[in-house]
């Protein structure tokens, strides 16, 4: 059977008070539509068409990686105003379309097969999501006959007093046949208080053509919409916690799961450890056996097993494995750390090759540099790599030590085994082997506070 989804994406979300579409806000680093076409992706519908509206090009530009078509939707007159302006789309095609929001970014792949299965393998013409909850004020109540089968859609306001007990409510997620869909949509009628054309209409259309309508109840979190920044923080914690449950049963130690901040792309191997206060965005990549210790932020970094972090900022980075860094180190982008380094206190690296088993203990900037393996950084060097206009690189060989508050002018080159005496500013290239000094030769004048009468 053929499978598509149309996605409704076109809201402009007022209640968000954001220049941002609504559906563009993010839930653990990933932009609300993105999960949802991703999870019909996971559920295996490829056909994908999402309807814009208000910020189109933003909604386009987010989503065009995950090839999908679109529809436009000109003006927001309901949610069967919007499957309508999807016409084309699915004009010829014969099978089951999914029809989601792209606000609602909890519902998992699991729930899309089951809705579709059971839709297909009871020959409804339209079946709905629905939820059990404790409190349905303000829902629309699903009415179901005796059999299990759908008889009517109220919304609350119109309810009876009976009705109003009922608490299973429309979750406003739905499959339907094709062409049942096609044959009805250009029957809604706007002829409501809002003035506007309602999904739930083709429902009561496909019912009084004698088709068959089915309901299947999912948990109520998974179906939880964003309206308003409150509930997408409200969203934010359960993905949080699902995201935090997923690696703590792969074998992942999270002291505090309530206060560590995993966006939905980042693989942890087994037997680490992350304290609270951690944030890690991106396609992070973590290895087996490391120990985040709180509060650090890594971004689109590939950190190797072994590897311990303190208090540090690490982004677009590859640290090596046993190396370790912090506290309160910042890696920025294009920066290569080797295996077994020292990244130690307010040692910033930028755009830069670190060789295996080189230490930079503290206070120290390496910038636009090349270096080897089983170096040291004495305190307070800086590779002074910028000349008011362009960006010079730095070559450091092997087994150099560099003395305290040392200055490499670049461009330069220190080449293998060499030693440069502390509070140098380094501007020609150092020889191998041997020993560089640049400074001033030390004076001392003696008596010189006496005879000047300085004495306190």
């Amino acid at each position: 059977m053929y499978n598509c989804a149309v996605l409704l994406a076109a809201g402009e979300g007022k209640r968000m008070k954001s220049a941002t579409p609504k559906v563009l806000h993010k839930v653990c680093g990933k932009e609300m539509v993105n999960h949802v076409i991703d999870t019909l992706r996971e559920a295996g519908i490829e056909d994908i068409n999402v309807i814009v509206g208000r910020g189109a090009e933003k909604v386009k530009e987010s989503t065009h990686s995950r090839k999908v078509s679109y529809s436009f939707q000109e003006k927001q007159l309901g949610t069967g105003h919007a499957v309508k302006c999807a016409k084309e789309f699915l004009l010829g095609k014969k099978g089951t379309v999914a029809v989601f929001t792209g606000d609602a970014p909890l519902i998992t792949a699991d729930t899309v097969k089951k809705l579709i299965s059971f839709h297909e393998s009871n020959g409804y013409k339209g079946t709905m999501l629905t939820s059990i909850v404790q409190n349905p004020y303000g829902y629309g109540r699903v009415i179901r006959k005796n059999n299990g089968e759908v008889n009517k859609i109220i919304e609350h306001k119109d309810c009876t007093e009976e009705e109003l007990r009922i608490n299973e409510i429309n979750a406003g997620m739905y499959c339907f046949d094709i062409e049942a869909l096609l044959n009805s949509i250009d029957k809604l009628s706007n002829g409501n208080a809002q003035g506007e054309y309602y999904l739930t209409d083709v429902i009561e259309i496909l019912k009084s053509n004698g088709q068959k309508i089915g309901a299947i109840p999912v948990e109520f979190e998974e179906t939880m919409g964003v309206n308003s920044r409150l509930q997408l923080a409200d969203v934010g914690k359960v993905m949080r916690r699902r995201i935090n449950n997923y690696h703590m049963e792969n074998g992942v130690t999270l002291l505090d799961p309530e206060n560590t901040y995993i966006n939905s792309e980042v693989e942890i191997g087994r037997d680490t450890i992350i304290y609270p206060g951690n944030i890690i965005e991106g396609k992070t990549v973590i290895g087996e056996n490391c120990i985040l210790y709180p509060n650090s932020r890594i971004e689109d970094s590939v950190i190797e097993k072994g590897v311990t972090i303190q208090s540090s900022v690490i982004l677009e980075s590859r640290i090596g494995e046993n190396t370790t860094v912090g506290p309160f180190a910042y890696i920025r982008p294009e920066s290569i750390i080797g295996e077994s380094v020292r990244i130690g206190d307010f040692v910033e690296v930028k755009k830069s090759v670190i060789g295996n088993n080189t230490k930079v203990s503290h206070l120290t900037y390496i910038g636009d540099a090349e270096v080897g393996e089983k170096c040291n950084f004495g305190c307070g060097t800086v590779v002074v790599n910028y000349d008011g206009k362009v960006k010079h690189k730095t070559i450091v060989g092997n087994n150099v030590f560099i003395g305290c508050n040392t200055n490499l002018i670049s461009p330069v080159k220190v080449n293998d085994n060499s030693y440069i005496a502390a509070g140098s500013t380094i501007t020609e290239e150092v020889p191998g082997n041997s020993l560089a000094i640049a400074r001033a030769r030390q004076i001392n004048k003696e008596e010189w506070v006496t005879k000047r009468e300085l004495k306190k």
